[in-house]
């Protein structure tokens, strides 16, 4: 089963997936995995991703950490949490969480662009 260990001590992600926020979002989600488990972790991970893209997801992107680190990171663009929430409530998706091996954690947090005059654009 994966274990949720939250990213933020002020917000945690189940708050957020019960905010109203408008318009797209931005879910990062660290993940620490056990050499041995790396390769179950990533077959299911696709798994998982498949679904949400069925689900109101636009984009993911998987990232693993170098130099044999077991840290990985999704960043992946939602059209709204609300959309988000709805998927990740799904019996489906519960069912795919709780076959992750006992080694694997996951961060989950959700942002949305910020504008920073001069930098960059939301």
């Amino acid at each position: 089963m994966l274990k949720l260990l939250e990213l933020d001590k002020n917000t945690t992600f189940f708050q957020q997936l019960a905010s109203q926020e408008e318009g797209p979002i931005v879910l990062v989600n660290v993940f620490h995995v056990e050499p041995e488990d790396e390769a179950d972790f990533l077959r299911l991970w696709k798994e998982d991703a498949s679904f949400m893209l069925s689900h109101g997801c636009i984009s993911g992107q998987l990232h693993k950490g170098i130099a044999g680190s077991g840290s990985y990171i999704n960043v992946a663009v939602w059209e709204s949490t609300q959309n988000m929430a709805r998927a990740f409530q799904t019996p489906e998706f519960q069912e795919m969480l709780s076959k992750y091996p006992e080694s694997c954690t996951a961060s989950p947090h959700i942002y949305k662009k910020l504008a920073v005059p001069g930098i960059c654009v939301a």
